[in-house]
């Protein structure tokens, strides 16, 4: 993530555990589901899956285009928290 940021890209990092993201210095984080499916949960079924993943992206799209200044959890409510 540091390293693709310092050409000037912004990325967005999924986790699991926020964290260990804070401690290495990732600057648009976003808490993931859980460990084995971050982006989904197999036990919800294909369609609610979906749209967890759908939520997911479109979270990771709107953290893409906040101007930040510090690291920044981007939370599940749709709101951030700054760090």
């Amino acid at each position: 993530v540091k390293g693709i940021e310092k050409y000037g890209i912004p990325v967005v990092i999924y986790v699991q555990f926020v964290p260990i993201s804070r401690t290495i210095g990732a600057n648009r984080i976003i808490p993931a589901v859980g460990i084995p499916y971050p982006l989904g949960d197999p036990t919800e079924g294909e369609e609610e899956s979906y749209k967890i993943r759908e939520k997911l992206v479109r979270r990771a799209f709107k953290a893409l285009q906040t101007p930040i200044t510090e690291q920044t959890v981007f939370e599940k409510d749709g709101g951030k928290s700054l760090t």
